[in-house]
């Protein structure tokens, strides 16, 4: 790729990255004063507002990380390496527990368990988001911990040493980030199959039933499944790519470097917009802040 596109992308990737910091920082600071005034949130908002955080934290750390290693600062790259492993294994996790907590409260399933699960979800909030810290924060000490190892070998004379603890680093980083990403992944996915099946039974039960006017929980779970139906495509996407990326399964560090870029971060900058869309209050906080911008409905 010549310089002029590589150029082109850089500066994509520069507005895309505004673009999501303005979004996520929008969202952060709407949930995060009302959070302050009224002393508490529903735990949705609770979720949201700590998504939006991450994200925006995730998009600062990666725009320095990528201007860091094309200037090749490597030992100050290594240090935003750990914050983004961190704030990425985080953003993981609230994506999921944002995707469960719609599935639970917005699904109309009769099991016991369910049940149970409906009525301590939103106690349980601050938990699992608190949890979701302390696996970010052990996904960064041992991203911390490899790239030390790393360092340090470096300048070991012995090749054959050398070259037999990077493999090994390597392996052990893959199977790290696997298991960090992937596990929220399937539940994610569990939880949009599970809030599909639960709309199929709803559509299925509403036809033997004289159709009314206004079925709001039939449009609480089409409006649910659009946002996740969109994520799911945003997620997959942002999931395979950094997968691919990690597994070097094709070499990204070359002349499309930043393309890649792009298109990685790309989903979650478009699933920002989707959430500010399809919530209710960021609607009336864009209203309120510009009066004259046509909201289109979601």
């Amino acid at each position: 790729m010549s310089f002029s596109h590589s150029l082109i992308f850089i500066v994509i990737f520069c507005m895309q990255s505004l673009a999501a910091l303005l979004q996520n920082g929008f969202m952060a600071t709407v949930l995060g004063r009302e959070w302050v005034r009224s002393q508490g949130l529903p735990a949705g908002d609770m979720i949201m507002a700590c998504l939006a955080a991450s994200r925006f934290c995730l998009h600062g750390i990666a725009t320095l990380n990528n201007f860091l290693a094309s200037a090749m600062f490597w030992t100050i790259k290594n240090y935003f390496s750990i914050l983004w492993d961190f704030t990425n294994t985080v953003n993981f996790w609230f994506t999921t527990w944002l995707a469960i907590f719609y599935c639970v409260k917005i699904s109309s399933f009769s099991h016991p368990i369910f049940f149970w699960i409906k009525w301590r979800i939103s106690r349980s909030v601050p938990r699992l988001l608190l949890g979701s810290l302390i696996i970010g924060g052990l996904s960064a000490i041992s991203s911390a911990t490899g790239n030390t190892i790393a360092l340090q070998m470096a300048a070991c004379e012995n090749y054959t040493i050398y070259y037999k603890t990077m493999a090994f680093y390597l392996y052990y980083f893959r199977c790290h980030a696997m298991l960090m990403w992937v596990i929220p992944f399937f539940l994610f996915l569990l939880s949009i199959i599970l809030l599909m099946f639960s709309l199929y039974r709803h559509l299925e039960q509403m036809r033997y039933h004289r159709p009314r006017t206004h079925d709001y929980s039939t449009q609480a779970h089409i409006m649910a499944l659009k946002s996740l139906a969109f994520f799911l495509i945003f997620y997959t996407s942002y999931t395979l790519l950094l997968t691919v990326s990690v597994a070097h399964v094709i070499n990204v560090h070359g002349s499309w470097y930043w393309a890649w870029e792009v298109i990685t971060y790309m989903g979650i900058s478009l699933h920002s917009t989707i959430l500010i869309l399809s919530n209710t209050k960021m609607r009336k906080a864009l209203k309120i802040k510009f009066p004259d911008l046509c909201i289109p409905r979601s």
